[in-house]
């Protein structure tokens, strides 16, 4: 594939990809038409159903050991009894500070088999930002793994729980406990290991977690993740997709407070009773030992992780493991078919979600270099990117974009597609676009420009706080990133549009991490690479040269201090290049070029 379009042959021949699993397929399709929110299907009630039919089948491999479904079920039940004993019930959050770990997942099914709510919070956060996360679970209860004691009692003091519900449970490595805290482990462990009545309450429609934005951008926001959203993952990526059998073991390496750790990893796993195998943090060098080590047959992915891998040193190793399905989002298209060859991996299952969306796209048809199919109501429509809004006709209506052309991807709320928004009503609302086709309906905005490839299929472009505007142009800062990302001294670059004095729009600048120093670096190649593969509106003007880049816990950008310091020599200490008008290269930006382009003398 590769194109912007797909053809009616090539789905065609994508459908001989999901003959092998019909068994699995028609047991997705009716949990998939499932429409009534109220109906008594949980989280905690697919684990009960595993501990029971599949009991003896491994449930999670990880440092610490591996759990058979009946010992992972059993000991969440311990937990559960433990936290109900002390006040925990239906509706109240239980805020999780923990690594990726067991004890995490035991008390994350012991919270939603309550109808509690499992407020996943994010183990990089420090300081204000954490004290925010906080403070909008507004939990009932506190679970903290030793680990992260100093960092959470650094907090503490602003943490408003009603009781003084903060419990702690040991790590493996950990010293004794601080005084006067209570050890939920050592709670649990005198409790019943039979599975609470509470399970049988739980409804699709109760939220399951809040999960947090990664706040790129700002503060993180936390969304609702329902058991109606979570068990429909389940069936789409663990029974269809991913067709996982009794022997398949899905490796994740990715945080437990993302979604696609705890949803699509889990969720996979849990669909037809098969192993989860848990890294606590995800390691380059370690990857495919890891891999290799607990058997795993599929792994899931986010971000730069693929990126990371594919710049180890090659190895007579890098063929000699089971996978061959891999699963999650970001996968570059400037990489995708050399991962696939240089790590032998068949299937690709690319998609396309969020905490928050109400729908989904996934690469069932394994296509390259796409996110994939939808079946749910959506819709691509144009957009101003200049006014930051969507295009409306005379009657106030938006418009769909043709095949092969790029807007902004909207989802239908619906029954079948709900919206379960943020925690808070004002962020939820902020979301939603009314009277979109006709009057009355409601859309989900999902801030993401998609190109329309045809067939229900689509190709992610950029976010739109990432795309600007030059020379009358939209520039997205994902496909120069690509093209910029092929360069061999190039590790990572981080595309963004800065004000210019006297210009409208932005101009282009990439902060580069090389793996040369900037004086040794090949501008000529790079340039080359530019003029073959991208517009003349689109190339990089400037060029800064950074140490490294600060990055979220799922390897996204951060790019807020980027923009906001731009290219000014009070704010940027890296050396930074500019391409002048005319030139075929980059030079040193020096204090005079700085004032000739400040007061209108060159004009970019």
């Amino acid at each position: 594939m590769g194109e912007d379009t797909i053809r009616a042959t090539d789905v065609l021949l994508g459908l001989r990809h999901l003959r092998r699993g019909v068994g699995n397929s028609a047991r997705a399709l009716k949990i998939l038409a499932l429409s009534s929110r109220d109906s008594v299907l949980s989280i905690g009630s697919v684990l009960e159903e595993n501990a029971a039919r599949h009991g003896d089948r491994v449930a999670l491999r990880c440092e610490e050991g591996e759990w058979t479904y009946r010992a992972f079920n059993a000991q969440a039940n311990r937990y559960a009894h433990a936290l109900r004993a002390d006040g925990v019930g239906k509706g109240d959050v239980v805020s999780i500070f923990m690594e990726n770990r067991p004890d995490l997942l035991f008390v994350v099914a012991a919270v939603v088999k309550l109808g509690a709510i499992a407020g996943m919070i994010n183990t990089s956060q420090r300081g204000e930002v954490l004290q925010h996360s906080f403070s909008l679970c507004k939990p009932a209860a506190c679970v903290i793994g030793t680990e992260l004691v100093d960092a959470f009692a650094a907090v503490q003091d602003t943490v408003s729980v009603p009781g003084g519900r903060i419990w702690y449970v040991p790590d493996v490595d950990s010293d004794a406990l601080p005084a006067r805290i209570a050890n939920l482990r050592e709670a649990a462990a005198t409790c019943s290991a039979e599975d609470p009545e509470t399970t049988a309450s739980v409804q699709m429609a109760d939220p399951a977690f809040y999960i947090f934005t990664s706040g790129t951008t700002g503060l993180p926001k936390a969304s609702v993740m329902s058991h109606f959203r979570w068990v429909k993952a389940m069936a789409g990526t663990g029974l269809i997709a991913l067709d996982m059998k009794a022997d398949d073991v899905i490796y994740c390496c990715l945080p437990l407070y993302h979604n696609n750790a705890l949803t699509v990893c889990w969720g996979a796993a849990m669909a037809n009773g098969s192993a989860l195998a848990l890294a606590r943090k995800f390691s380059a060098s370690r990857f495919w030992d890891d891999v290799r080590r607990y058997d795993a047959s599929v792994f899931c992915y986010i971000g730069e992780l693929c990126r990371y891998l594919i710049a180890q040193p090659p190895s007579l190793l890098d063929r000699e493991h089971r996978v061959s399905r891999m699963m999650g989002n970001g996968l570059r298209p400037d990489i995708w078919k050399a991962f696939k060859e240089r790590f032998d991996v068949a299937r690709v299952l690319e998609f396309y979600g969020a905490s928050e969306c109400n729908i989904g796209f996934l690469n069932v048809f394994n296509f390259d270099e796409t996110v994939g199919f939808c079946p749910a109501p959506y819709a691509i429509v144009e957009y101003d990117v200049q006014n930051d809004q969507p295009v409306r006709d005379r009657r106030g209506r938006l418009k769909r974009v043709r095949t092969g052309e790029v807007g902004l991807l909207l989802g239908e709320i619906s029954d079948l597609a709900p919206y379960d928004g943020y925690t808070d009503p004002a962020a939820s609302e902020k979301k939603l676009l009314r009277d979109v086709f006709r009057r009355g309906d409601c859309w989900f905005n999902t801030g993401d420009l998609m190109r329309d490839q045809g067939w229900r299929h689509a190709q992610f472009v950029d976010r739109l706080g990432d795309t600007f505007r030059w020379k009358g142009e939209n520039v997205s800062t994902a496909e120069v990133e690509e093209v910029l990302n092929q360069h061999g001294q190039v590790e990572q670059a981080a595309v963004y549009g800065v004000q210019v004095p006297g210009a409208d729009g932005r101009a282009g600048m990439a902060s580069l991490v090389c793996n040369v120093p900037h004086d040794h670096f090949d501008f000529t190649a790079l340039y080359q690479l530019v003029a073959e593969k991208l517009p003349k509106y689109a190339y990089p003007l400037f060029l800064r040269f950074s140490g490294g880049h600060e990055l979220t816990g799922t390897f996204k950008l951060r790019k807020a201090s980027l923009k906001e310091e731009g290219f000014d020599p009070e704010k940027v200490s890296d050396p930074v290049f500019v391409m002048l008008p005319g030139a075929q290269h980059w030079a040193p930006l020096d204090g005079p070029t700085i004032e000739k382009i400040h007061r209108g003398v060159v004009r970019l």
